[in-house]
This record gives C-alpha cells, sequence and structure tokens, in this order.
C-alpha cells in the first residue's frame, strides 16, 4: 500500500475547478452542484447558503424560516452568557480578534447551557420522538456521554439547570415558532411542557427549544451542535468589540458569593 496522500480534495458538499494558469485559484467553486459565484451570490440568503452547506440542498420554505428565526434568537446570548463573558474578557486585555472568538467557542461548547446540550437535547428527540414516557424515562435517566471524555451533564439536557420557571424569552422563541415555522415537534413540545418540566423539576431552556426546531428540519444532532456553535459568534463578537473601548476597570465583573472567603474568617 502507498504511502502517499491523495492528491485529490474529496468532498460530496464542494467542488472546484481550477483556473487554467493558476492551479492555487479556483476558476468556478460549487457548493452542492450549484457556482456560488454564478448561481447563487445575490440570489440566496445567507441563512440559505448555510443550510445547503450543511446538508447539501437548499432549504424547503420551512426549513429556511426556522433557521432565520433561530439565527436571530441565537446571535447574542448576552453578557450573563459565558461565551460572551469569555469573550469580552479576552478583549478587555488587548487580545486579538481570534482570541475572543477562540474563548466563546471554548466556554459555550459544553454541556451546561452550551451547544453540546443541543447535541444531546436533539439525541433525545431521535431516541424519544414525541412519547411522552419515553421522554420522562430518558431525562431521568440519561445515556452515559459519548464519547467517554465529556462529563455527564448533571441535569436533563435542554431544560435550565438552575431555573425556577420558564423564562419569558424561552416561551416567546417557541410561540414564534409555532406560529411562523410550524412543526409536529414544536406543538407538541409547546403541549408538553408543564408535564417535561414537572419530570425534570427545572423549566425548559432556549436549548431544548432550539433542539426541536432544528430536529423538525432534518438536521443531526452534530450539525445542529455545529449550527449552535456558529449562530452564537455574532453576540460575542460585538460585546467583544464594545469592550475593547472601555478600560479594564469598567469590566461587567458580576458579584461572586466567595466559599471560605480568607476576609470573612474570625481571627484566631
Amino acid at each position: 500500500m502507498s504511502d502517499n496522500f491523495s492528491t485529490t480534495i474529496h468532498s460530496r458538499l464542494w467542488h472546484e475547478e481550477p483556473c487554467a494558469n493558476d492551479p492555487f485559484a479556483a476558476d468556478v467553486c460549487r457548493a452542492g452542484g450549484y457556482d456560488v459565484y454564478g448561481d447563487l451570490l445575490g440570489k440566496v440568503s445567507y441563512i440559505d447558503y448555510l443550510y445547503l452547506l450543511f446538508k447539501g440542498e437548499r432549504p424547503t420554505a420551512p426549513q429556511s424560516r426556522t433557521l432565520g428565526l433561530l439565527a436571530v434568537a441565537l446571535a447574542n446570548p448576552g453578557p450573563r452568557d459565558p461565551s460572551v463573558h469569555a469573550a469580552m474578557a479576552a478583549s478587555v486585555t488587548g487580545n486579538p480578534a481570534s482570541s475572543a472568538l477562540m474563548a466563546a467557542v471554548a466556554a459555550g461548547a459544553g454541556a451546561g447551557g452550551g451547544a453540546r446540550e443541543v447535541l444531546l437535547a436533539m439525541r433525545a428527540w431521535a431516541a424519544c420522538g414525541t412519547d411522552l414516557a419515553a421522554w420522562c424515562e430518558h431525562l431521568a435517566n440519561p445515556p452515559a456521554p459519548r464519547p467517554a471524555f465529556w462529563p455527564a451533564t448533571g441535569h436533563a439536557p435542554g431544560f435550565a439547570e438552575h431555573g425556577v420557571t420558564c423564562a419569558k424569552p424561552v416561551l416567546q422563541l417557541l410561540a414564534c415558532l409555532r406560529d411562523q415555522a410550524p412543526s409536529p415537534q414544536l406543538d407538541w413540545l409547546a403541549d408538553k411542557r408543564a408535564a417535561l418540566e414537572a419530570s425534570t423539576g427545572i423549566p425548559l431552556a432556549q436549548n431544548g427549544v432550539v433542539a426541536a426546531a432544528l430536529h423538525g428540519i432534518g438536521l443531526l444532532p452534530d450539525e445542529g451542535e455545529m449550527l449552535t456553535l456558529l449562530l452564537r459568534l455574532p453576540g460575542a463578537a460585538a460585546h467583544a468589540l464594545e469592550q475593547t473601548r472601555h478600560s479594564f476597570r469598567q469590566f461587567p465583573f458580576f458579584e461572586l458569593d466567595l466559599q471560605n472567603d480568607p476576609a470573612a474568617r474570625e481571627p484566631a
């Protein structure tokens, strides 16, 4: 067997035809069979192009509406979110833009409110469908993380670990999706939300709605995870840029409740 690597690019989604006089430049770029600069540029939206890149085909109108709504809802998690907070912290100390975005991805990638939680919730949809009993069993006894290096979540994926009641923006997102991009999954989630919350003891979170919507338009869990990471970056970028214009003394640190604070100890 030869040890030489292939010189051919293998991709179902992308095809290039090199320039006749410059093999390092492309003459034609095709995504999913479409000429990007001849067939798509100026004729499709960014959201539709994203779907094409992920799935290899253009979205239907309901799929496009769903992704468009989710893109707005996910674009800025706000400075309370660890991903945005990490980007702000990277920027306020003078790091380059790449550091801020890498910090945002790292902090927003996990299963505690991050993109991995969307993947886990989408796996639950694939396993349970619209069977309430199956959902309650799945949420009470979640499967072991895979790959094994991922820690256990400690709470039902798609639900707010420290929540008390379902947040208003979560309900607004669910209502908007049902109104403008309805699906059986979203209708079922709205109808069974109270029962699911009673089963878990914690309220539905935004990631739970996102997972239902993405599953409903045919995305796979790993595709949903990647899209969530991508769609959450604009807010991190905007807050990071804003923070570069402020002193570190204006960084919005939130009050921390320190345990075993040395300053609070009584003298011996």
